[in-house]
């Protein structure tokens, strides 16, 4: 399992995002361990495409499995980005 995520984590890197999202998918739907990882893999794919609330929603499940994962950041990560352009929003 460990090398499946590492390869589906080179995919996202490599830009291939909608390879690895259904990859993902198909390991949520398994429900094969470490689930918060593969969410977390997910949110990050989904951030690639700017799918903004997908990614939070996946980094979401993945706190909520693993209050340690590196998703927390990511959501926060992802909130300020989002707060930020939704401010510049008001100030032409």
């Amino acid at each position: 399992m460990d090398d499946e995520l590492t390869s589906i984590k080179e995919l996202v890197d490599r830009g291939e995002v909608a390879r690895a999202i259904r990859l993902l998918d198909d390991l949520v739907t398994v429900g094969v361990p470490p689930l918060d990882e593969a969410y977390y893999l997910r949110g990050n794919a989904y951030r690639k495409q700017g799918n903004w609330q997908q990614a939070l929603n996946n980094y979401q499940h993945a706190i909520e499995i693993n209050p340690q994962s590196p998703a927390d950041q990511a959501r926060r990560m992802v909130m300020d980005i989002l707060n930020f352009y939704n401010k510049d929003i008001y100030n032409p």
